[in-house]
Order: structure tokens, then C-alpha cells, then sequence
């Protein structure tokens, strides 16, 4: 288990503070799994707030929140990828990530984690993925960055967020053929 790195208000602005940096990741915990999104993906992290519930969703969506007048639905990540669930408590927190669609449009959408990590300035190249199978899809995953004696997972935002969940509640919500 990797150890958390200062409060919340402290990793949201070591965040603020790197976002301009192309190589840097925001790596955050998930289960036995440490994961990371391209820092310059991340729109805010939040503490964790009850979400509005929205009916003929997947289970891994938790609900909706009001963020400044935008509403943004709210995945737990541990469902979607089958992991183990774990209780919500004060380490659990909302990560606000943007991507973009093929049309260039931006989707907002917060994933729930269980905690998040560190800020990492990545020195070399991050590695193909093995093509295994499991719970996360290859294509959601970017690849494997090495941060000391560790191994993160950075995930490909743009997929998992347009193809991985927003196409999967569309559909369940009957808005695709």
C-alpha cells in the first residue's frame, strides 16, 4: 500500500501547481493498485459527497453532483473495474477528469477512488501495456510508468471515459442504436 502524501487541499495544489507539465501524472489508489491519468486531465479534486442517484445506469455509476452549475456524473472506478468494494470514508475522493470525444466536444466526469497518491514527474517513457485478460480493458490503460521501486497504471482518459462509461450509460439509458 503506498502511503498518502499530505491532505486533500495540499494535493489539490500540488496539482494546480504542476498542471502545466505534459509528463506528469496524478496517481491515486484503487484497491492493492496504484493508478494515474495525465495530470493535465484532472480538473479538480473533491472530497467524497453523496451523489444523486439516476435510474437504468450501470451499477459503477454512482449518481450525479452540481459542480458550480455542471452537472457531472460520478463512476466508482472499483466497481467499474471489478474490484473488491471498499466503504467510503475521509481518504475517498472524487477525482473531476475532462476528455474529449471524437468530435473534440469535452466530457466531464468525476471517478471515485480510494485515494490519491502523489503527483509524478515522469523521467522516462511510459511502457506498452501487456495484453492480458482481466477486468480492465487493454484499451482503457495507457500504459505502465515506472515511479521508484512502483509500477502505475496510467489509464487512457479519453477511452475510458468516452468508450468505456459514457458510451455504456448512453446505452443503458437507451440513447444509442
Amino acid at each position: 500500500m503506498v502511503a498518502e502524501t499530505g491532505t486533500i487541499k495540499e494535493q489539490i495544489e500540488q496539482t494546480e501547481n504542476f498542471s502545466r507539465n505534459e509528463n506528469q501524472i496524478l496517481s491515486f489508489i484503487l484497491g492493492n493498485e496504484e493508478y494515474g491519468v495525465d495530470i493535465l486531465r484532472v480538473q479538480e479534486i473533491k472530497g467524497w459527497e453523496k451523489t444523486t442517484s439516476i435510474p437504468n445506469t450501470p451499477e459503477y455509476v454512482m449518481g450525479v453532483i452540481n459542480l458550480r452549475g455542471a452537472v457531472v456524473p460520478v463512476v466508482d472506478l472499483r466497481v467499474r473495474f471489478e474490484l473488491s468494494k471498499v466503504t467510503y470514508d475521509e481518504s475517498t475522493v472524487v477525482i473531476i477528469l475532462r476528455a474529449h470525444d471524437s468530435t473534440g466536444s469535452e466530457k466531464i466526469i468525476g471517478i471515485v477512488v480510494d485515494g490519491v497518491s502523489d503527483v509524478h514527474t515522469m523521467t522516462g517513457d511510459i511502457q506498452a501495456a501487456p495484453e492480458v485478460a482481466g477486468a480492465i480493458h487493454t484499451e482503457y490503460v495507457n500504459g505502465l510508468a515506472t515511479v521508484g521501486e512502483r509500477m502505475v497504471i496510467v489509464l487512457h482518459v479519453d477511452q475510458l471515459i468516452n468508450s468505456g462509461i459514457v458510451h455504456e450509460i448512453k446505452k443503458s439509458l437507451g440513447l444509442t442504436d
